[in-house]
C-alpha cells in the first residue's frame, strides 16, 4: 500500500516537473534556438506599440509636369535620360515631360498651370515676362547660341557684309532677332540692302538654290545639309557666338505661384535634370536610347539624333566652361540678350534682368 502510494507521488511530481518546463519554454525561455529568439522578437515588436506607431508610410512622389519647346528629340536628351534612370523618382518626383509642337507656347502652359516648368528661348520668355505672365527663369540649360547662317561657298558669303544683296532666310516668329542684330551691327538694312525671307523648317528651299543663306542650328539644321551630301568644306558659317550678337535659348522657367511654393521641389527637379545632362553628355549612346523611344516613327534617324546629341553637349558645356556652373544663369549673356531683345522690339521696355531670372534654385540644388 505504501509503496503505491510512493510510486503515485512520483509520478505526481515529475508531471509537475513536464508542466512547468513547457510553461517555460511556452514564454521563450529557451534561447537557445531559432524558434525561440523569433518568438522574443515578435514579443519585443508587441510589447513597444509606440515604437511601430512612429514608423510613416512612404510620402507619394510629387508630381511635376514640364513642358517642352519642340517634339522629343536630342535637345532635350538630358530630361529623357534623367526619367529613364531614376533620377527624378529618387529625388520623389513623378515628372510628366510634355512634348511640344508648332502650336504650343511653354510659357502660356506654364502661366496657364498646364505645366509647372517649361523649356523655350530666352527671349521668348522676356516677351511673355512683359505680357505680364508670371514666369521666372531657374536655369540656363545652352550656354552658348546654337544658331547660324549657313551658305554654299559659290554664293560669295564669306563674312556677314557679304549678306549685302543676298536673299538670307530666317523661320521669323521670334528666331530672327540675333540676325537682325548682325545686321544692325554690319549697318545692312533688311528693308534695302537685303532680301530677308521667311524660311521654312526644312532646309528644302537652300539646297534648291532659293535662298542665298539658311538660318540653321548647328545641332539641326546644318546637319541635315551635311547629311544631303554637300560637305562642310563647300560651306561658309557665320557663327552668331563670334560675331558678338548671340542670345541665350534652351532654359528652364517656372511659374512664380507655383515656385514660390515649391522651390525644394525645383531644386530637386533642377538637380535631377543636370544629372541626366551631364549623363547625356558622357553617353550620347545612351541619351539616343531615351530619345529614340519617344521619338515619332520615321520622323528622324538614330545618326542624326547621335550627332545632334553631340552638337547640343557643345552648347550646354562650351570649351573651357566649368561643367560645375551646368545650370546657371550668366548675369552678362543675359543682359545682351535682354538688350537685343529690347533694340529689336521684341521687348517694348528694359527687361528687369533682376526679377527675370534666379540662380537660387541652381546654387540650392548644388547642395
Amino acid at each position: 500500500m505504501n509503496g503505491k502510494k510512493s510510486k503515485f507521488r512520483g509520478g505526481l511530481m515529475m508531471a509537475a516537473v513536464i508542466m512547468m518546463i513547457s510553461l517555460l519554454a511556452g514564454c521563450g525561455g529557451n534561447n537557445n534556438n531559432a524558434p525561440a529568439a523569433e518568438a522574443t522578437a515578435g514579443n519585443t515588436a508587441a510589447a513597444s506599440p509606440e515604437a511601430a506607431a512612429t514608423t510613416e508610410p512612404a510620402a507619394d512622389p510629387v508630381t511635376v509636369k514640364l513642358q517642352l519647346k519642340w517634339v522629343p528629340q536630342a535637345q532635350f536628351a538630358g530630361y529623357f535620360l534623367a526619367q529613364d534612370k531614376g533620377y527624378y523618382a529618387e529625388e520623389g518626383l513623378n515628372v510628366e515631360i510634355l512634348p511640344g509642337g508648332p502650336d504650343i507656347v511653354p510659357e502660356q502652359q506654364v502661366a496657364g498651370g498646364s505645366a509647372d516648368i517649361g523649356v523655350d528661348w530666352v527671349a521668348s520668355l522676356l516677351t511673355s515676362q512683359e505680357q505680364e505672365m508670371p514666369l521666372v527663369q531657374i536655369a540656363q540649360i545652352f550656354q552658348k547660341s546654337g544658331l547660324v547662317l549657313v551658305s554654299k561657298k559659290d554664293a560669295g558669303i564669306a563674312t556677314p557684309a557679304d549678306l549685302k544683296g543676298k536673299k538670307v532666310g530666317n523661320w521669323m516668329g521670334g528666331n530672327e532677332f540675333e540676325i537682325l542684330a548682325l545686321f544692325d551691327k554690319y549697318k545692312l538694312d533688311s528693308n534695302k540692302d537685303l532680301n530677308f525671307t521667311k524660311q521654312g523648317f526644312t532646309m528644302d528651299q537652300f539646297l534648291g538654290g532659293e535662298i542665298d543663306a539658311a538660318s540653321a542650328m548647328t545641332y539641326n539644321e546644318y546637319q541635315v545639309v551635311l547629311e544631303s551630301g554637300i560637305k562642310a568644306e563647300d560651306l561658309n558659317v557665320i557663327d552668331m557666338n563670334d560675331e558678338g550678337v548671340a542670345m541665350l535659348e534652351d532654359n528652364l522657367f517656372a511659374n512664380k505661384e507655383w515656385l514660390d511654393a515649391n522651390k525644394e521641389t525645383a531644386a530637386k527637379f533642377v538637380r535631377a535634370s543636370l544629372k541626366g545632362w551631364a549623363d547625356a553628355i558622357a553617353d550620347p549612346e545612351a541619351a539616343v536610347d531615351s530619345v529614340m523611344k519617344l521619338a515619332e516613327e520615321g520622323s528622324t534617324s538614330r545618326e542624326h539624333q547621335l550627332t545632334m546629341m553631340t552638337e547640343v553637349a557643345k552648347l550646354i558645356q562650351p570649351e573651357g566652361f566649368d561643367a560645375s556652373k551646368m545650370g546657371y544663369t550668366d548675369a552678362a549673356a543675359f543682359q545682351q540678350t535682354a538688350d537685343i531683345a529690347l533694340k529689336f522690339g521684341v521687348i517694348k521696355t528694359a527687361s528687369d534682368v533682376n526679377a527675370a531670372y534666379t540662380n537660387e534654385i541652381v546654387e540650392m540644388a548644388a547642395k
